[in-house]
């Protein structure tokens, strides 16, 4: 895996992932000393299934798709990860490998740890041991949620839910997808992706064009899509309340922080 890597992480930056956020400033200054910036290009497969998991990340503004891939090589996504959460549960639940493929959805950064420096804070701090089971908690709904929905419901409601669990793990309404890699992270037809964002399109839901999708009416798109959606935010929401403040304000809050050093560091030279 070709990853970019950036050796000096600003500690405002830490802010970006919502998990890292919840932590008192102790343990987040901790960790700072263990983690490695890197960039995650669409696409990018961090694992494949049955590998062992030397790391651990957390997203900024990447998200990162758990796929469940048969042996005839047909896929379906069983979980979203992005800047709520963190891709290596399996390190700290006991288990050195998962039977899925770990697959950059939407391009961007994250913050990764190594295996053993991750499962020694996690042992180390009982508040992070204590967030991080909260977190594997919501991530098991999501999951059993994505396996009933993919079951009983229609794509487009399928479709609806999906738009809206990525757009939000990012800072904007705008994802970059193609309806091949949609059919492929719902375990559908192509064809019937594109029946589907047709029908959102039409209605003045989404803009869709050349892999961009937009939400033009998040209410709209709510009201079109099932349960499984509020019941995994929901949950999320029940088990982990400090993410309600920050969902809209983290982007801007930390390029706030940043300009005011920036200005701070112009003062003092």
């Amino acid at each position: 895996m070709n990853l970019m890597n950036f050796d000096h992480i600003s500690y405002r930056d830490l802010k970006h992932n919502q998990l890292i956020t919840a932590l008192s400033d102790n343990v987040q200054k901790r960790l700072w000393h263990h983690l490695e910036l890197v960039h995650l290009p669409l696409g990018t497969v961090i694992y494949e299934s049955g590998d062992d998991l030397h790391n651990a990340y957390f997203p900024t503004d990447a998200i990162i798709s758990l796929l469940y891939v048969m042996e005839d090589g047909a896929s379906a996504e069983i979980a979203v990860v992005g800047h709520e959460g963190v891709l290596g549960t399996a390190l700290f639940m006991g288990g050195l490998s998962t039977p899925n493929r770990a697959v950059v959805q939407s391009g961007g950064y994250a913050y990764r740890i190594s295996a053993a420096k991750f499962k020694e804070e996690f042992a180390l701090h009982t508040e992070m041991m204590t967030l991080l089971l909260l977190y594997t908690q919501a991530l098991i709904t999501q999951m059993t949620q994505t396996a009933v929905c993919n079951r009983h419901h229609c794509v487009d409601q399928q479709l609806c839910r999906w738009i809206l669990l990525s757009i939000d793990r990012l800072p904007t309404n705008h994802l970059v997808m193609t309806q091949e890699l949609i059919a492929n992270m719902l375990g559908v037809r192509r064809e019937s992706v594109t029946d589907a964002a047709g029908k959102l399109q039409s209605l003045s839901i989404i803009e869709y064009h050349r892999g961009h999708i937009k939400v033009l009416d998040r209410a709209k798109l709510e009201q079109r899509a099932c349960e499984c959606y509020a019941v995994v935010k929901q949950e999320t929401d029940r088990l982990l309340p400090k993410y309600n403040s920050l969902k809209s304000s983290y982007i801007e809050r930390s390029h706030i922080e940043r300009s005011h050093h920036e200005k701070n560091a112009a003062c003092s030279n």
